[in-house]
């Protein structure tokens, strides 16, 4: 049974609590003062996320963190700040209005999109929605239309997963299930051609979830969360995606996959592979302590690898038993 992915939850702090001189600069950059703020929760984002509003009735939000919330978050916000900066106005992706760095503290300002995350459990219409977005994405983020590096460089050593499970103690091991245990040679040899098929030039965002979308009043959907960006195979953003919308109540992800135009002419064994590497993320990960400021991300990940397992089994078919 595949377990339930909890709410994506960072630890949030409300806008009035960023220290003065980060607001004073922040609303310098914005040219105006934030009469209002109101704090959003969901999402893996430590430290501030909220809507604001200014006192000439414009709108932005704001997210800031410094490396006391989470020593990994500041390079996230400034790779954030980096790629949103670059990206094309086609891309259906929040604008970025300003930002400010210190080398302790860094804080962005978007443009406020007026939507909200899908629902989860995922509902089919919105599921459509979002499956006919990434599509779209995918074909208008090919060639990669901004420098970025390569999935090969970003996830060549995350993505051995199943290998350094092999490597480690035994302790480590006995917490995997029966069938992972007993096949992690045969998963990491799997897993090990993943590169030959999942590089690309595909701008990817590399982390689609639930939680780093909105859906307008209009239908449309816009992309939000851009630090991990990637150029990646045209087929990679569909393939991290699913195994979080499996564990979120949605459908089964080899149907959403060999049906989808971005997935159905993918290389099956390069597929497979890519999966295994995938899996071999989720589930190393969530064996790992948990980090500051991020206390389900473990519990989500265990739930992504359980489903990217899944997923992965029913692929194989009796190859692996």
């Amino acid at each position: 049974m595949i377990p339930t992915a909890p709410p994506a939850t960072g630890v949030r702090a409300p806008w009035e609590q960023l220290p003065a001189h980060v607001k004073s600069a922040l609303e310098a950059e914005l040219g105006g003062t934030v009469v209002a703020a109101t704090t959003q929760h969901g999402g893996f984002s430590p430290g501030v996320a909220a809507r604001v509003r200014l006192g000439d009735g414009r709108r932005a939000f704001v997210k800031a963190v410094s490396a006391e919330a989470n020593p990994g978050s500041p390079r996230l916000h400034r790779a954030e700040a980096r790629h949103s900066a670059a990206l094309p106005d086609s891309v259906p992706a929040p604008r970025l209005l300003a930002s400010y760095d210190d080398g302790a503290w860094v804080a962005l300002a978007f443009e406020d999109v007026e939507g909200r995350q899908p629902h989860v459990p995922w509902r089919a219409d919105e599921f459509a929605l979002v499956l006919d977005a990434v599509a779209e994405l995918s074909h208008a983020l090919t060639p990669a239309p901004i420098e970025a590096r390569s999935v090969v460089d970003t996830e060549g050593e995350s993505f051995r997963g199943w290998q350094r499970l092999i490597e480690a103690e035994g302790a480590v091991r006995e917490r995997l299930d029966p069938w992972t245990r007993r096949n992690l040679p045969a998963l990491a040899e799997l897993a090990a051609p993943w590169t030959e098929f999942a590089s690309g030039d595909t701008l990817a965002h590399a982390d689609l979830r639930a939680d780093n979308m909105l859906i307008t009043a209009e239908g449309r959907v816009v992309f939000v969360d851009w630090p991990h960006v990637v150029r990646a195979a045209p087929w990679f953003d569909l393939l991290v995606m699913l195994p979080c919308v499996r564990a979120q109540g949605g459908p089964d992800p080899e149907d959403v996959f060999t049906a989808h135009p971005v997935g159905r002419d993918a290389d099956p064994a390069g597929v497979s592979a890519t999966l295994a590497a995938l899996a071999s993320y989720f589930v190393r990960g969530s064996l790992q302590p948990d980090p500051p400021g991020l206390p389900t991300l473990r519990a989500f990940q265990a739930a992504q690898g359980a489903a990217a397992l899944d997923w992965l089994r029913k692929r194989l078919g009796p190859a692996l038993p």
